[in-house]
């Protein structure tokens, strides 16, 4: 990355985790992978019961990687060969979680958490329930508000989660939301959390990279 984009970047994530501080959510900037993870081990101990919602960003900052290491007991929804039944223990279960792990759709730089769900697990589980939530977060989905935030969902995450996950709806087509009535759509719950009532419940870690959809 060009080191004045990255400078700019830079500025962008430390306004917004001004902002979030002062919603009671604590922020981080995670220099490198290896920063992230030491950030990671450092919220949440050895031991705890974790989960995550779904999340290619996990996989791509090897989080995954970490969860699975045995340092957790790990709640794993990516396992190979569970069933519908299976998946919706580990639903249920990961609102007793010690910390929950996931990213976001978008975060803007007043420091409000923008999510679209399918099933509405993740941002429940995000809303209620886990003692901890962490979310890691690429610098592209910082957005200046909630309306460039719908604009992300609308013609990029969504479509692009969609296609990602072969679904029979038009934007996995077309490229963009036609705001369908489809029996497969992805994007039914939406949510902002502008605070958190118990401070430093939620831990954002953003990374200076392009993370996710």
């Amino acid at each position: 990355m060009n080191e004045n984009v990255q400078w700019v970047n830079e500025k962008k994530i430390e306004k917004t985790i001004n902002n979030l501080e002062k919603n009671n959510i604590k922020g981080y900037h995670a220099k490198s992978n290896e920063e992230l993870i030491n950030i990671i081990k450092d919220i949440a101990k050895e031991g705890e019961m974790v989960s995550v919602g779904g999340s290619m960003t996990l996989f791509e900052t090897k989080v995954i990687d970490l969860l699975r290491s045995g340092r957790y007991n790990f709640l794993d929804r990516y396992e190979e060969n569970l069933t519908p039944t299976d998946m919706k223990e580990i639903y249920r279960k990961s609102f007793y979680a010690d910390t929950y792990f996931s990213s976001t759709n978008a975060i803007t730089e007043e420091g409000e958490i923008f999510n679209v769900d399918g099933n509405g697990n993740r941002v429940a589980a995000m809303l209620y329930g886990p003692d901890k939530v962490i979310l890691v977060v690429g610098v592209n989905k910082i957005v200046k508000n909630i309306d460039e935030a719908i604009n992300r969902n609308k013609n990029l995450s969504g479509p692009a989660n969609a296609k990602r996950l072969n679904t029979a709806t038009p934007c996995a087509k077309v490229g963009y939301c036609m705001d369908c009535k489809s029996d497969d759509r992805i994007c039914c719950e939406y949510t902002v959390i502008k605070r958190q009532r118990t401070k430093n419940r939620m831990y954002v870690i953003f990374v200076n990279d392009v993370l996710g959809f």
